[in-house]
């Protein structure tokens, strides 16, 4: 099954690529591999914001390090026209919004990794961190930036 054909199993659409809110781009290729810019958690279009621990559990940090997943593929289908053209996940890094005392950001970032698994098989297993920080941009609760490599 072609990640697009899983993507269609699963019920998912991939959204329009975001506009980027600073002086950066979306995404950068570099030979084969390509470098997506980190995307923040959204949510009906708008920053899925809290911090975990606080406002937010590791259920619904999961969710939303989910849908971050869904945007960074609609980026990187952007980047090279057909997500069948990627080879690998490389390298997935992940940034949680979270209380001194949360230690559950690796689970939290399993939202992300388990849909690329689910979407790239094999090819979606990739080496990973995942950090606890102060605060991400516009209040977010997660942000994640991903290294593919492709044909």
């Amino acid at each position: 099954m072609t990640p697009a054909e899983k993507l269609a199993s699963l019920g998912i659409s991939l959204p329009p690529v975001s506009t980027p809110a600073a002086a950066y781009v979306p995404f950068v290729r570099s030979g084969n591999l390509v470098f997506l810019s980190g995307h923040i958690a959204r949510r009906d279009g708008q920053p899925w914001a809290g911090k975990l621990g606080q406002d937010l559990g590791t259920d619904e940090g999961k969710q939303a390090a989910r849908a971050v997943a869904i945007d960074l593929m609609a980026t990187l289908q952007a980047a090279v026209g057909d997500l069948s053209r990627v080879r690998r996940i490389v390298k997935v890094m992940s940034l949680v919004n979270s209380t001194l005392d949360f230690t559950e950001q690796h689970l939290v970032t399993n939202g992300c990794s388990e849909l690329l698994g689910e979407v790239f098989g094999d090819a979606g297993k990739h080496a990973r961190s995942a950090f606890g920080v102060a605060q991400i941009p516009l209040g977010a609760c997660v942000e994640i930036e991903l290294i593919a490599e492709v044909e």
